[in-house]
């Protein structure tokens, strides 16, 4: 093991059957593999790094604001611009929503290829292609 590499993310969720389906499917597209499974709660693992989506009883809110402090977003290498294009066209039938389509592929920037998507509960993912 790399000495201080991500070992997971726990996220919670206020809607665990509508985050497996926007979430299952991208991370399942993007080569994750699903990892555990409980009632209130998921999980997909990618290498030695695994991602937990849980809604856990202690949640007090029922969305999560990326403008707010806290995570904003978690970006993930999601390959040539060619895939980067397919996800974000695919997206919105998993319940994703592009941002910043005025200023896709290139909203972080002229030398950044990626996607910036929001799913129905506030979370944000950036995909970002391969240089």
């Amino acid at each position: 093991m790399t000495l201080g590499a991500l070992h997971h993310v726990e996220v919670w969720i206020p809607d665990l059957s509508a985050a497996i389906r926007s979430w299952g499917w991208l991370l399942s597209e993007l080569g994750w593999t699903s990892f555990q499974q409980w009632p209130v709660g998921q999980s997909w693992r990618l290498g030695p790094t695994y991602l937990v989506l849980e809604e856990s009883p202690a949640l007090t809110g029922r969305r999560h604001d990326r403008l707010a402090p806290g995570l904003n977003h978690l970006a993930f290498h999601a390959g040539s611009t060619t895939a980067v294009d397919r996800l974000v066209e695919q997206a919105p039938a998993y319940g994703w929503e592009l941002l910043f389509a005025d200023r896709h592929p290139h909203a972080g920037g002229p030398d950044t290829y990626a996607g910036y998507l929001t799913d129905g509960q506030g979370y944000e993912v950036e995909l970002v292609a391969s240089a």
